[in-house]
């Protein structure tokens, strides 16, 4: 049967996921001009609508990548994903080549663009496992058979590109990556006990590998790093030695109260917020919006992490429903990791926050996994498949 056309294939996808997303971007579009218009003025000489011009370039490019996206067939990921893991390993081994920026060798700057491969690594991840997932389906529930040879392989597959991101020392990705493919192994098919058995396997293997780093370079933090754990309880009290990012967002939460300064009237995004456009965005938004309107945000994540998991148990395939679960965990790990180091709940790791930040790379990787979640979706509208558990 020939493919739907896009108009037909726009019909069966998700609506409340659609246009609270398009919600979303609007007003982290809108954002970005008012929290950045500083930093592009003073720091870098440009026009106030620099990072507003590049963002929405970025997003007509996801968009149209989603376009493709929406008429893929799932069933051809068998394929592609394959294809593009590869690259995404081979891209992550390049950037290692380059300077560091912010610590970490995570970059490829082409001078013309930089590209973040370890962003864009995530849904490749997450299809990638969802895949084997569903390849190996019947083996894995087999009872009283050895599993761990199907198990090592996916394993093995699995941190390939982590173990290039730790030389990268990218701890923040790292973590998300981690955590995604944490929660994809607790919701596999594989048996209970043998999940049991891999998930202390890959505790074990974690604390090795930091003890080796700590045999190698006689640490695992830097010293940079090391201030964000031994501050964030109290950043205002260690305002000097690494707190002084929280303890501004604090100030800039406190100051905007709960109506707001109002909009373009941030006192924070003045050199006290180092880049207040990427991992502070929201400070900004409450300095300005009031807490009482960021509610709208933390509503329109609830929706959107509701749809996606709706769309997971619904799904008419095991990939669906694994790719949807695991792009639920990605999202919600950027939410939690960002507003919890803002909060001071958790050390403070630079992760972009879904929507709102500034970020090609980031802003790619997130529509084409919202992109793969509406294809799910049509997929599920008109394959009433049931799956066998």
């Amino acid at each position: 049967m020939k493919e739907k056309s896009l108009i037909k294939l726009m019909r069966d996808i998700d609506k409340p996921l659609l246009f609270t997303s398009i919600a979303l971007f609007a007003f982290g579009l809108l954002n970005i001009v008012t929290a950045s218009s500083r930093a592009a003025v003073i720091n870098y000489d440009v026009s106030i609508y620099y990072y507003f011009y590049r963002q929405l370039i970025f997003i007509i490019i996801g968009l149209i990548g989603a376009t493709i996206i929406i008429k893929t067939n799932t069933k051809y990921y068998k394929i592609i994903i394959y294809i593009l893991f590869i690259i995404a390993v081979v891209l992550n081994l390049w950037a290692l080549t380059f300077r560091e920026i912010g610590g970490s060798t995570n970059w490829i700057d082409l001078k013309i663009i930089k590209i973040q491969p370890s962003e864009l690594s995530k849904p490749i991840i997450i299809v990638m496992l969802a895949i084997l997932f569903e390849k190996y389906y019947k083996k894995l529930r087999t009872v009283n058979v050895n599993h761990y040879d199907i198990i090592g392989r996916i394993l093995i597959i699995s941190l390939i590109i982590p173990v290039i991101i730790v030389r990268q020392k990218d701890f923040g990705t790292l973590l998300i990556i981690v955590f995604i493919i944490f929660v994809m192994f607790a919701a596999s098919p594989i048996l209970k006990l043998d999940k049991l058995k891999t998930i202390i396997f890959m505790i074990c293997l974690v604390i090795s590998g930091l003890l080796v780093m700590y045999l190698v370079q006689g640490y695992i933090l830097n010293d940079a790093r090391k201030s964000r754990f031994t501050s964030f309880l109290d950043p205002c009290g260690n305002y000097e030695s690494g707190g002084y990012q929280v303890c501004n967002s604090y100030i800039a939460i406190n100051d905007g109260g709960l109506f707001g300064l109002g909009i373009g009237k941030s006192k924070q995004k003045y050199s006290y917020i180092p880049e207040p456009h990427t991992d502070s965005a929201f400070a900004i938004i409450a300095e300005e919006y009031g807490i009482y309107r960021t509610v709208f945000i933390f509503i329109g994540y609830i929706i959107i992490l509701q749809r996606i998991l709706a769309i997971s148990a619904k799904a008419s395939s095991l990939r669906g429903r694994y790719i949807c679960l695991g792009i639920a965990s990605y999202i919600f790990a950027h939410i939690f990791i960002n507003l919890g180091g803002m909060f001071g709940v958790i050390p403070l790791t630079g992760v972009p926050l879904p929507f709102l930040s500034y970020g090609g790379s980031f802003v790619l990787s997130l529509i084409a996994s919202l992109a793969i979640v509406q294809r799910v979706n049509i997929e599920t509208k008109n394959k009433k498949i049931e799956i066998k558990n």
